[in-house]
């Protein structure tokens, strides 16, 4: 699909012209708020609350200066994602580096985001993401997204273009790049200008326009309770919640919800395809300029007035769950990875060679491996079988081929020169669109695996399409 001109990867618009006067008269009211002393940082992640289970979590500890965790952080690098949109497809103008002034550790428990200016006006900043790609909603459960940070200590026009963010984008857009807003993002605290606001937003659907006004997005705002944003740290969470019909999105600052979002808010396939994928990674990013400052402001940011070396300050970043029925991070097999035992997007692989996406109109949704062919091959990584062996495989495919036209639909664990470990046949089932879930017995397979999807077939011809595919006992 074409990409939005402005977005945040790709989003972060204000929403809507009618708000920008009530936004332009925020700059100046946060002019004159006062800055009292910044709080530090907590011992540790707290603990859950009771009822909550802790999936992941990083409390940044570490000495001065070094990097965050390389086991649970990617740190992006440059303008883009390679072969994505430029500039983060945000229109934001800092360059994204790994060098510590720009992020790194302060040997107190915090990560430090800071946007530098060199002499000849160029901006550098940050922006890292979760290895994690799977933080989901358990069936019938909560999925909680929460952060103690403090937005960069910046007010007035010394703030214009400062754009701190904490956010979550669904996982099919890694190596993609091009489907958002459909896989779904969740902003879950943003802040420009130095305004005291955070900004709770919501993109899915289409862009433009669509169901989530694209590329505004179905968001809300408030101050930060008690101490300015910019002033003090405050916690910003995010909740999935499946354990009620129709379920909810819900956004909260230090435990006071300011924003929620219905299922029944929108059309079943828009909910079905930005939930019914493998998860959402997170990522905290400190952007300078783009879409949504120069929206706020109604003109170009940064200005020569912006003042470089205010940091966003992160405490820990944490994810939880309660309840749960399966099918999400509360119900996996012993291990870390994802598990084998509920549905695996197709479109959610690691990397994969010689297919492309498409749209699966299937009551299941969502988007499917297209023109898959002989050597083909999929990968995804750390699935986790367990210590109970699995013995089925089973996926959800469609094929269109012609006469004579058919291949295998392999398992292979940890190598794809490896042995297949099941398989199936497949031809034509009536139409590149005509679903069907096809079982194959397999070899026991217990543990943590990455498992490889691979096509063999006799012919070069296209022989199937793939929705989604997971294991059984």
């Amino acid at each position: 699909m074409p990409v939005p001109t402005v977005s945040r990867s790709i989003s972060r618009r204000p929403f809507g012209s009618r708000r920008r006067s009530v936004l332009l008269g925020a700059i100046s009211a946060a002019a004159l708020i006062a800055v009292p002393l910044t709080l530090p940082a907590q011992a540790s992640v707290p603990p859950p609350d009771p009822g909550w289970t802790m999936q992941w979590s990083d409390d940044f500890d570490g000495s001065a200066g070094s990097l965050p965790s390389a086991d649970n952080w990617i740190i992006d690098l440059g303008h883009s994602y390679p072969g994505g949109p430029a500039n983060w497809g945000t229109g934001e103008i800092a360059r994204h580096t790994d060098d510590p002034a720009n992020i790194g550790l302060d040997g107190s428990g915090n990560l430090r985001i800071t946007p530098r200016r060199d002499s000849a006006g160029n901006w550098t900043s940050a922006r890292i993401e979760t290895r994690r790609g799977d933080f989901k909603a358990p069936d019938d459960g909560v999925l909680r997204i929460e952060s103690r940070l403090q937005m960069p200590n910046v007010t007035g026009e010394a703030a214009l273009g400062y754009w701190p963010a904490f956010w979550a984008l669904g996982s099919p857009y890694r190596g993609n790049y091009w489907n958002w807003p459909g896989i779904g993002e969740f902003d879950i605290m943003e802040n420009v200008n130095g305004i005291n606001s955070v900004w709770g937003v919501l993109h899915c659907g289409v862009n433009p326009g669509g169901p989530c006004n694209e590329t505004n997005g179905i968001g809300a705002s408030r101050q930060c309770p008690g101490a300015s944003c910019q002033s003090a740290f405050h916690t910003y969470r995010f909740e999935w919640d499946t354990s009620v019909s129709p379920n909810q999105l819900r956004w909260y600052v230090d435990g006071q919800q300011y924003h929620s979002v219905s299922q029944s808010d929108l059309p079943a396939d828009t909910w079905r395809n930005m939930t019914s994928h493998a998860g959402y990674f997170i990522l905290l990013n400190l952007a300078i300029g783009g879409a949504f400052p120069d929206g706020v402001a109604g003109f170009r940011t940064p200005t020569s007035a912006t003042v470089p070396g205010h940091p966003m300050i992160v405490d820990y970043v944490a994810v939880s769950t309660r309840g749960g029925s399966g099918g999400g991070p509360t119900d996996p097999p012993p291990g870390d990875g994802e598990s084998a035992y509920g549905r695996i997007q197709a479109e959610s692989a690691a990397s994969q060679s010689g297919m492309s996406l498409g749209a699966a109109a299937d009551a299941d949704g969502g988007q499917h491996l297209a023109s898959v062919s002989n050597g083909d091959w999929a990968l995804y990584r750390d699935i986790d079988f367990g210590s109970t062996a699995a013995r089925q495989f089973s996926a959800r495919v469609a094929s269109g081929a012609g006469g004579g036209v058919s291949g295998l639909v392999e398992v292979r664990l940890d190598s794809r020169s490896s042995e297949p470990i099941g398989s199936f046949a497949v031809g034509n089932t009536g139409g590149w669109q005509s679903w069907r879930t096809i079982p194959a017995n397999m070899a026991d397979v217990t543990g943590v695996h990455d498992v490889y999807l691979t096509f063999t077939s006799g012919q070069p011809a296209d022989f199937v399409n793939v929705n989604w595919f997971t294991f059984s006992r």
